[in-house]
């Protein structure tokens, strides 16, 4: 056992990002952080994690609200307690390494705007991927934390994090977090590698974890005992499941103890009354398998944000039966990749490629993502062992992999996306070119306001079946003054009919001779062709941005384009002819 530690344990509440990340896809809108903004800052919590993560994404792809809006209305609300965002190194809140200028330009509107406390990890641990953004905080006076991204594997172990946690403490940083996203901190662990890097340096030390094993409640009591200095919780209305413990338990727990918060339990428990009418709300969001307990989680190790999130994607896909085959190629495609720990971006590189695995004709690697190309291609940093040789050449063929800092290679970019936003029209405020630089394929849409926000659907009756269960339809497609639209169905109650989704439907669905169909739900990125072009079997074609990930469409055969059915923008569903090759 540890020997007594006599401080008070501080909480950071996650309910404003990574909760309502975890178990309703990241769905929740400003209006209705406000209010319990405002309740949440009069607890005393050491931060509110508000910002970053999925947050910025969700925001202008299905919500029609602007992050920096929301990052300043919440900076209104919290005058007492510290902002912390989540912020993906290099990466910052996308999928991919941007260049330094746009790094630095990131990270101070990001603290101009309200964000006080910067919790920077990289995916891979490689810390060459997070040296500038650290930098840049410490550059702005904000709090910067550390991070390891804690995972298992045959090739990662409680030492080779006790090293990196003093690597880090050596870089400046003011405290150092275990984010263990997908909540296999074992407590043995937890204790072990928590006195380990007390004894190392001295630096407050904070454990992340999630609940979708069972086990951390029972970790987070061995982490108090080793002397841990902060824990991330989430009120219990949007904790549990794939979420956080809960906030109100562990400060119970704590109360009277040598160790107590401090923090009052009859303003929690305010708190926690308006996150039960949000809760409500949203209730229709909550997927039955992000609020359970699964132990299977220590086999395939999704973070909990990307469990619902994949749960969402499989159902756009008509393919959530098929959840199960997904989860047991998870860890088959993470170890042909070299043990990534999997947290964004690399959750979504690896989940994406195993939906892919097995929807795609059965058949591994079959289409493989532009970001698998780019991480085989060591564009994302180094991995933790040796991506397989055999998976390495079916890839990439004889190209050699980079072994220099990724973002060594880019040239610098934000004054050249700025012109090309502002000729667009797209930039009302200094931020709009960071939005437009994140999210080049959704950004212009949102910034002109052409997206429409998605609705809320409402919770399922009891009496009624399920939508698509019991002979009641998911998806129809209506016409409307000609044009045709898919819908897709959510539920079904009395004569109360609620969609998430009505795109034209421009690409045909019957049988065409040289038709290429599109294998997944998704938005078309890039047409790379035009009508009449040659083309060789294997060009690309076209590019679908699909659960986050770009995919690819390749023509089978050599031949002619013929027709084009599609525009960049197009929403497709899964079997819709794209074009035709001849």
């Amino acid at each position: 056992m540890c020997a007594a530690v006599s401080r008070k344990v501080h909480i950071t509440d996650t309910t404003l990002r990574d909760a309502h990340q975890s178990l309703i896809a990241t769905r929740l809108r400003t209006e209705d952080m406000i209010l319990l903004a405002r309740e949440i800052d009069a607890c005393g919590f050491f931060s509110a994690e508000a910002w970053g993560g999925a947050t910025f994404d969700t925001c202008i792809r299905f919500l029609n609200d602007d992050p920096w809006d929301r990052l300043r209305a919440l900076k209104a609300e919290l005058t007492h307690t510290p902002i912390q965002m989540l912020l993906r190194g290099q990466n910052l809140v996308g999928y991919r390494h941007y260049s330094d200028d746009v790094v630095d330009r990131f990270v101070s509107a990001s603290h101009k705007n309200g964000v006080d406390i910067f919790r920077i990890f990289d995916a891979l641990n490689d810390i060459r991927n997070m040296k500038r953004s650290m930098e840049q905080v410490k550059k702005a006076g904000a709090h910067l934390q550390g991070t390891i991204s804690y995972t298992t594997s045959p090739v990662h172990n409680t030492q080779m994090f006790i090293e990196m946690a003093k690597e880090l403490a050596a870089l400046d940083c003011d405290s150092i977090c275990i984010k263990d996203m997908a909540g296999l901190i074992m407590p043995g662990a937890a204790r072990e590698l928590i006195s380990g890097i007390k004894k190392a340096v001295d630096i407050k030390v904070c454990l992340h974890s999630h609940s979708t094993s069972g086990i951390a409640p029972m970790s987070y009591q061995a982490a108090i005992e080793a002397g841990v200095d902060i824990l991330d919780t989430a009120m219990s209305p949007f904790a549990m499941g794939t979420s956080q413990p809960p906030t109100e338990s562990v400060v119970a727990s704590l109360t009277g103890t040598s160790r107590d918060t401090g923090i009052d339990m009859l303003k929690l428990r305010t708190v926690r009354n308006t996150c039960v009418q949000i809760r409500e709300k949203y209730a229709g969001l909550v997927n039955p398998i992000s609020e359970r307990v699964d132990s299977n989680v220590l086999i395939y190790q999704l973070p909990g944000g990307m469990i619902s999130n994949l749960v969402s994607q499989l159902q756009e896909q008509d393919a959530l039966n098929r959840l199960d085959e997904v989860f047991a190629e998870i860890p088959r495609v993470r170890q042909d990749l070299g043990y990534p720990p999997l947290v964004t971006p690399t959750s979504q590189i690896v989940g994406t490629q195993a939906v892919l695995n097995v929807l795609v004709n059965g058949q591994r690697y079959a289409n493989v993502t532009k970001e698998v190309k780019d991480y085989v291609r060591g564009l994302y940093g180094r991995s933790p062992a040796p991506v397989s040789e055999e998976i390495r050449k079916l890839i990439i063929g004889d190209e050699k992999p980079i072994t220099c800092r990724p973002a060594d290679m880019l040239e610098p970019s934000y004054e050249r996306m700025k012109v090309e936003a502002e000729k667009a029209g797209l930039v009302k405020k200094e931020e709009d070119v960071l939005t437009y630089i994140m999210y080049p394929a959704i950004a212009p849409a949102f910034l002109k306001g052409e997206r429409a926000p998605e609705q809320i659907p409402c919770k399922q009756p009891a009496a009624q079946p399920a939508a698509g269960a019991g002979g009641v339809p998911d998806r129809m497609e209506v016409e409307v003054d000609g044009e045709v639209f898919s819908v897709r169905i959510v539920s079904v109650g009395g004569n109360q009919v609620q969609v998430t989704q009505a795109v034209p439907q421009k690409a045909p669905r019957g049988e065409i001779a040289g038709g290429i169909r599109s294998n997944m739900q998704g938005m078309v990125l890039q047409v790379m062709v035009n009508r009449g072009a040659a083309v060789k079997k294997g060009d690309t074609l076209l590019v679908l941005e699909a659960m986050k990930m770009e995919n690819p469409i390749h023509s089978p055969v050599d031949g002619k384009v013929t027709e084009i059915f599609v525009d960049t923008g197009d929403v497709v569903q899964n079997g819709d002819v794209l074009l035709v090759v001849q």
